[in-house]
């Protein structure tokens, strides 16, 4: 059996263990991989209540456009010239912003002019951009001089002769200082749920193409290093025509598309098509067209729209909190049915408060990690409980099997009583005495082997009959017996129950005699009752036998007043007794009577069966 130091000290040391696991988890930046997919879906939801700014368009190089523009161009990549024909009717449009999510990097030889053309072109438009990409800092010393690169600005920290690697447009139009990097970040799971406004380059910092476009058309650009992606819809929700379309109309002498159809929008020309490798795997999907984050990002910062990001300490503090109140429920014995419905609905709640969060707050929550980290303490702990639970029934069964009716001790057992709950409780209760007459005589004329099977013949019939009435079988005393009603469960009617006992072991008692014909002359029983106060639990050694019994005055006195039934009558019951069976019992009244051991007298009475009722 374990003791109670045992039973708190695990509870204890398990919340200390799932806590150092939730730290190491977070320590080790392991947590937030708990929280991605319930994030994911949050997101997800936002992103269906959430329609993207109609003015931010796409022109798509999509499968379409390459079949389209393979007659006259040939295999992509095309001529710049497609570019600047397309910048220069777009401009007519009076757009706000026209971004390239397309690297022009290396000059086409064999359409130089071509290359200069795009250059002239797009040099001459204020509102053109063009995407570079920052390389892996390990090539930094082969790098460019930072203070050679238009659109990169120092900081107090910056040195003259820094260097980064950096991937740049064409000459002439990084020289327009409209320029940004379209590198991603991805989490550990290689979705993108962030987006940089900035790299810091060492002291120099290198903008984000949509936050470089964003600051030029007066939006506000938070300090941030980075920030977490409001999504829109879900992929290709934002607005798309494919590029070959406008081109092609851009071309005709009477154009057929509205003449202001991109006036004022912000064009994010770039590729979808699948040959050309630009898909993105993000919280909306596994298929998100590149182009589209960049158009999420400009739509973000144009809208004011960020997702905030609760600080990942907060899901240790939480995860603290959680445990602690585990483990003192643990400690304190509650059912773990209990503890698993409360954290059950502790769970439903984080998680709908995780989704009210993004949904309507656009706060992401560390929700999932203190989930986690619970239910990992909770199974173990549960486990362990249920452990220690059946062990604990099967040692109430085992002690109550042998003083109670096998009804009774199922009851206690699923309360969750044990022999340390129902010991040294002071009880209000009734206790039974019957003792054999006219045993010595009967002993004389039988064998020991017939002498006790007779007595556990006539036991058994009259065990059964103080079970039936709810009765606690207290102990044998040699060809005595001893019960008693009230404990260890509440009976308000435990002297109308011992009475009704005494009855029907009477009769018992009768039925008995005559199956014993001539031998059950001389057999008889005196039974006594009283009713009051008394000590009730277990006596004696745990670890060898321990009893269930009661102690007390009132438990002396039933004991002496089936002595005095000798000479009077076969059940008597005290005065106690007597105002505690209540109503609806006629008694012979046998007046005061001495009895051993007892300073004052008491009354005695004998139940009359014929004219009471129970």
């Amino acid at each position: 059996m374990l003791t109670t130091t045992q039973v708190v000290r695990f509870p204890i040391l398990l919340a200390a263990v799932a806590w150092l696991l939730a730290a190491a988890g977070w320590g080790l930046q392991l947590t937030p991989r708990l929280e991605h997919p319930l994030l994911d879906a949050n997101l997800r939801s936002l992103a269906a209540r959430l329609p993207p700014d109609p003015g931010v368009v796409l022109l798509d190089i999509d499968e379409p456009t390459l079949a389209a523009m393979a007659p006259a161009w040939g295999r992509y990549p095309w001529s710049r010239a497609v570019y600047g024909s397309l910048l220069e009717g777009l401009a007519r449009q009076n757009p706000r912003a026209i971004m390239f999510d397309i690297l022009f990097t290396d000059p086409q030889k064999e359409h130089a002019q071509d290359d200069l053309y795009f250059i002239e072109v797009a040099s001459k438009l204020p509102n053109v951009y063009f995407s570079m990409v920052r390389l892996p800092a390990s090539v930094d010393e082969q790098g460019i001089l930072l203070k050679q690169v238009k659109g990169v600005s120092p900081t107090s920290a910056a040195k003259p002769e820094t260097r980064a690697a950096l991937l740049l447009p064409l000459p002439g139009l990084a020289d327009t200082g409209r320029v940004g990097a379209i590198n991603v970040f991805t989490d550990a799971d290689g979705v993108i749920r962030r987006y940089p406004l900035y790299h810091d380059l060492y002291g120099w910092r290198l903008p984000a193409l949509p936050a470089r476009i964003a600051r030029d058309l007066g939006y506000a650009v938070p300090e941030e290093k980075e920030q977490m992606l409001v999504w829109h819809g879900p992929a290709r929700s934002y607005k798309t025509i494919s590029l070959h379309e406008v081109l092609t109309d851009l071309e005709r002498s009477t154009p057929q598309r509205p003449a202001d159809e991109f006036r004022d929008k912000i064009i994010v020309i770039g590729t979808t098509a699948p040959g050309l490798h630009d898909i993105k795997l993000t919280p909306m999907g596994a298929d998100f067209p590149g182009p589209e984050v960049l158009a999420t990002a400009i739509d973000n910062l144009k809208n004011g729209e960020r997702l905030y990001v609760v600080p990942a300490w907060t899901m240790l503090a939480a995860a603290t909190l959680a445990l602690a109140l585990l483990a003192a429920a643990f400690a304190r014995n509650v059912s773990p049915a209990r503890s698993g419905a409360w954290l059950l609905g502790a769970t439903l709640l984080l998680v709908a408060g995780g989704w009210v969060a993004v949904v309507y707050g656009r706060t992401a929550l560390p929700v999932t990690g203190v989930i986690t980290f619970s239910w990992l303490y909770f199974i173990p702990a549960a486990v362990r409980s249920y452990w220690i639970e059946r062990q604990q029934r099967q040692r109430v069964t085992q002690l109550f099997s042998r003083f109670l009716d096998p009804r009774v001790v199922t009851g206690l057992v699923e309360k969750g009583e044990t022999d340390a709950s129902l010991t040294g409780q002071k009880r209000e209760i009734t206790v039974l005495f019957s003792d054999i007459r006219g045993f010595t005589t009967l002993s004389e004329q039988k064998t020991p082997q017939q002498i006790v099977d007779l007595l556990n013949q006539y036991f058994s019939r009259q065990v059964e009959v103080i079970f039936r009435h709810g009765g606690t079988l207290d102990k044998y005393i040699g060809d005595a017996i001893m019960a008693f009603w009230g404990a260890p469960t509440n009976q308000p009617d435990h002297a109308r129950r011992a009475l009704a006992a005494a009855r029907d072991m009477e009769q018992t008692l009768l039925k008995f005699r005559e199956e014993l014909g001539p031998d059950g002359e001389h057999f008889d029983v005196g039974i006594g009752i009283n009713s009051g106060e008394a000590v009730v639990g277990f006596i004696g050694s745990p670890e060898h036998r321990q009893d269930y019994t009661v102690i007390g005055d009132t438990v002396n006195t039933a004991s002496r007043i089936e002595g005095a039934t000798k000479g009077r009558a076969r059940i008597l019951v005290s005065e106690a007794a007597r105002n505690a069976v209540g109503p609806g019992i006629e008694y012979k009244d046998h007046g005061l009577a001495k009895l051993k051991g007892k300073g004052e007298e008491v009354h005695l009475y004998e139940p009359l069966w014929d004219k009471s009722t129970l």
